[in-house]
Parts: structure tokens; sequence; C-alpha cells
């Protein structure tokens, strides 16, 4: 992989928490250097005119990479690098987050939210501070499941009709939960025994 010198480049690089995963690398794919990624990103379309990315390793070390070219292959994006041209060298960035500056985010409709911006926010049931989001679960229904640690971890649907405000730059979200959904997954007490 090439790494060029930020200095020479004309361009400052940004700063190290200025960055947004779209894809993490899963394995090799093809006998040429490419690699199969799992999708991070709802646009991904934009792969066709994203040529500088940026590869992080497991050791949180971040490198500029050129993309060369991508395709989709069973839900996935295959990706290949200039500079990764083999089995043995795709195999070396298996786990890595393939990455874009905060700054290249494409521009979102009215209400929506990048789910990165989600992480880190504090949950609010009507005044209630319930915890901070510590990830964001697809796949177990229709709306994405926060994780959010407070007294105890929830997993709290982010669904239209629980939503009041969602403010990322206040590190707020406001909703209106059903009564009894927090403890849903309270402990049994004795005397319940």
């Amino acid at each position: 992989m090439n790494n060029p010198d930020p200095a020479h480049s004309g361009k400052r690089p940004p700063e190290q928490d200025e960055f947004v995963t779209i894809a993490k690398v899963s394995k090799p794919q093809g006998r040429k250097g490419e690699v199969a990624a799992v999708l991070f990103t709802d646009f991904p379309e934009r792969f066709a005119t994203r040529k500088r990315l940026f590869a992080l390793d497991k050791q949180g070390k971040r490198r500029e990479i050129e993309l060369e070219e991508h395709w989709f292959h069973k839900g996935q994006v295959v990706l290949k690098f200039k500079g990764v041209d083999s089995i043995s060298e795709a195999e070396m960035l298996a786990g890595w987050e393939i990455q874009v500056p905060l700054s290249d985010r494409s521009e979102l409709e009215e209400g929506a939210v990048y789910v990165s911006d989600l992480v880190g926010c504090t949950v609010y049931d009507g005044s209630r501070e319930v915890g901070t989001v510590q990830d964001v679960q697809f796949g177990a229904g229709e709306a994405p499941l926060l994780v959010v640690q407070g007294l105890k971890e929830y997993l709290i649907p982010f669904a239209v009709e629980y939503i009041e405000k969602v403010l990322p730059g206040q590190k707020r979200i406001e909703m209106k939960l059903p009564a009894g959904m927090l403890e849903l997954d309270a402990p049994v007490r004795a005397e319940e025994k």
C-alpha cells in the first residue's frame, strides 16, 4: 500500500477523531489482492467516486489508501486497493476499518441522522436520564437497537414512534418510551421467585 507523506500532498490529514468507518474488511476475495468488506454505510454508491480512503489497522494506526476498483457481491463490497496485489497482502487487511474523513460524509435528508453520531449520546425518557449509547445493533427487528448503558444495559428500539428529539451536536436523544419498557429485563426480586 502506498502511504504518501501528508506534508507533500498539499492537504493536511484530518485529525484523529474526524473519521467515520464506512466498511470493515472481513477476508481476501480473489487472487489479485481484493478484499471483501462489510458495509457500514447507507451510501455504497459513493465508492464509485471515492478513490482516496483511509485504513485503520488493528493497532489503531491510520494510513491513506487508494481505491482502484470495487464491486458488490453477496451483500458485501469487494475492494481492490493500489499496491495490494496478492492474497497474502490482502490477508493482512482482515479486520481493518475503511474510513473517510467526517467532512466527506454524504448530506442527509431532513430528520435523518448518522448512526456514528448516536454513539456517546445520553438517552432521556422524558426528564429521566436512562444512560449513554454504547453501540447500535441492526437485524433484530425493523428498528435498530440502541445499546444504552445506565444502571444496567438496555436495548432500546430507535423507532420513530419513541423518538422526541435527536440532538447529536448536544449528544442528547430525547425519547418517550412505553411504560415498563426499561423494566422488561429487570432482575427477578427474591419475593417474586
